[in-house]
C-alpha cells in the first residue's frame, strides 16, 4: 500500500511520527527516518528537496545532533515533518522518499552516553518484597517513599529491538549450596520498561528541576532491562546488581517525541508521604504516562502492564537523578523501572508472574518459570492520543540464545 493510504485508526499516524534510523540493503550509510504507518520517510532527504534548514540534522547517522539540538528545535522539525506528511502540497516531493519497513534495517537510533536503571514500580516493590521479605510487617524499604530508588547501569551493552540476547553466565549461589558455582544463568528474566531518553544536556553541579524535564528529554521508547536473578541474589549485597544486569538491554529501534503523548498525561498515584521540594509535585502538571503495555513471550501474551500506575514519575527521576550536581548529556538514558500494576495479570517480570518459580506459567508451548534458550519475548505498547487515536510505540522484541 502506499505510505500515505493508512488504516483508520492507525497507531503510527501523523498524529505520532517516531523517529529511528535506518540503512537500504546493501549500504552501510545510516540516516534518520521517520515513521508512518508500515513505511520509513527518508528525513534527511525530504528534508533537503524541500529546503529545510533542518536538512544537516536529518540526514545525520544517529538522532544525537538533532537531540542536542533542544526543545525549539524539536518543535520546529516535528512541525515541518507533520506538514510533509499532510500536506497535498508535498505529496509528489515526499511519496519517493517512504521505503516500507520490511525493506530496510532498523538501527539503535542513538549513541547511549549514560544509562540507570530506577525502581518505580510501587506494585513490583511490594511483589518482590513479598517474594524475598515474606515476613517482614511493610515489604517496600523505609526509603522507597522518599526517592526514586536507581542505580548506574551499563551503556555499553543497550542494542535495539531484534538483536539476540546471550544467556549470560557468572558466579550463583542457592541457600542451601556449600559454596558458589560458575555457569550460565538458570532464572533468566525480563523487566518491562519505559527508557526516557535525554537530548538537551545540563552542566555539572547544576541540578535540574522537575519542571524542566520537557526541555532536557527527547522522547521515550519501550526497554527490556533481561536480569539474571540467580547471579543478581548472590553478588547484589552490598553494592546491588552488577553482571546479572550488566549483559543487554533491549530498547525500540523508534524514540516517540514526548509532544506525540500530550493527550496521554495522567496524574501519577497519590502520594503517601510528604515528599521533599525537589520530588515535590503536588502543583506540578500531571507527569505520568497511560501506556500500555504488553508482554509477549513465543507469541503468546502473558501480561499487561499499566505505566500510569508508577509511583514515581519520569520528571521526579530527572531532578533526583542531577539534584547532586550530576550533569546530564546527549544520549543519557533512564530506565522507569519494572511496570507492573495491582493485578496477577499485570506483572511486568516472570519473577513476579511465577512468583519466583513457584507457580509456573502455563504456555502452549510448555511451561515456563524463567527464559529458555529458544524464547522470543516482545513489549509492545498504545497510548491514548488525540481525536481517540491510539499512539503506538516501537515494539521491542529479543531472543535468547545459548551462550
Amino acid at each position: 500500500m502506499p505510505p500515505f493510504d493508512l488504516a483508520e485508526g492507525d497507531p503510527f499516524g501523523p498524529h505520532n511520527l517516531p523517529y529511528g534510523v535506518f540503512s537500504l540493503p546493501g549500504s552501510a550509510e545510516r540516516t534518520v527516518g521517520v515513521r508512518l504507518g508500515d513505511h520509513v520517510l527518508d528525513a534527511g532527504a525530504a528534508a533537503r528537496a524541500l529546503g529545510s534548514s533542518h536538512a544537516e540534522l536529518l540526514a545525520a547517522p544517529t538522532l544525537n545532533p538533532l537531540m542536542a539540538a533542544g526543545r525549539p528545535v524539536w518543535t520546529q522539525v516535528r512541525r515541518e515533518l507533520t506538514e510533509w506528511v499532510t500536506s497535498p502540497a508535498h505529496r509528489a516531493t515526499v511519496e519517493p522518499l517512504f521505503r516500507p519497513l520490511s525493506a530496510v534495517t532498523l538501527h539503535l537510533p542513538f549513541e547511549v552516553a549514560d544509562y540507570v536503571d530506577f525502581y518505580s514500580s510501587e506494585h513490583h516493590a511490594r511483589n518482590v518484597g513479598a517474594i524475598f521479605r515474606p515476613d517482614t510487617p511493610d515489604t517496600l524499604l523505609p526509603n522507597w517513599k522518599h526517592l526514586p530508588i536507581g542505580y548506574h547501569g551499563r551503556s555499553g551493552t543497550v542494542v535495539v529491538s531484534g538483536t539476540d540476547v546471550v544467556r549470560p553466565s557468572g558466579q550463583r549461589k542457592g541457600p542451601s549450596d556449600p559454596a558458589p558455582v560458575f555457569g550460565p544463568s538458570v532464572r533468566l528474566d525480563i523487566e518491562a520498561e519505559v527508557g526516557f531518553v535525554v537530548g538537551t544536556p545540563s552542566p555539572q553541579g547544576s541540578p535540574v528541576a522537575m519542571s524542566d524535564f520537557r526541555e532536557h528529554v527527547f522522547g521515550l521508547c519501550l526497554l527490556n532491562d533481561w536480569s539474571a536473578r540467580d547471579l543478581q541474589a548472590w553478588e547484589y549485597v552490598p553494592l546491588g546488581p552488577f553482571l546479572a544486569k550488566s549483559f543487554a538491554t533491549s530498547v525500540s529501534a523508534w524514540i516517540t517525541p514526548l509532544e506525540a503523548l500530550d493527550a496521554a498525561r495522567v496524574a501519577p498515584p497519590a502520594r503517601t508521604h510528604a515528599l521533599l521540594p525537589y520530588l515535590d509535585d503536588a502543583a506540578a502538571e500531571p507527569a505520568g504516562y497511560d501506556l500500555r503495555i504488553s508482554v509477549a513471550l513465543n507469541g503468546h501474551t502473558v501480561s499487561e502492564p499499566p505505566f500510569a500506575t508508577m509511583y514515581w514519575t519520569a520528571a521526579q527521576q530527572l531532578a533526583h537523578l542531577t539534584v547532586n550536581g550530576a550533569s546530564l548529556r546527549t544520549g543519557d538514558l533512564y530506565g522507569s523501572g519494572t511496570v507492573s500494576g495491582p493485578e496477577p495479570d499485570q506483572r511486568g517480570s516472570l519473577l513476579e508472574m511465577t512468583w519466583n518459580g513457584r507457580d509456573p506459567l502455563e504456555l502452549p508451548d510448555g511451561k515456563r518459570t524463567f527464559l529458555e534458550d529458544g524464547d522470543v519475548v516482545t513489549l509492545s505498547a498504545q497510548a491514548p492520543g488525540p481525536a481517540g487515536i491510539p499512539v503506538g510505540l516501537g515494539e521491542v522484541s529479543g531472543r535468547i540464545i545459548a551462550g
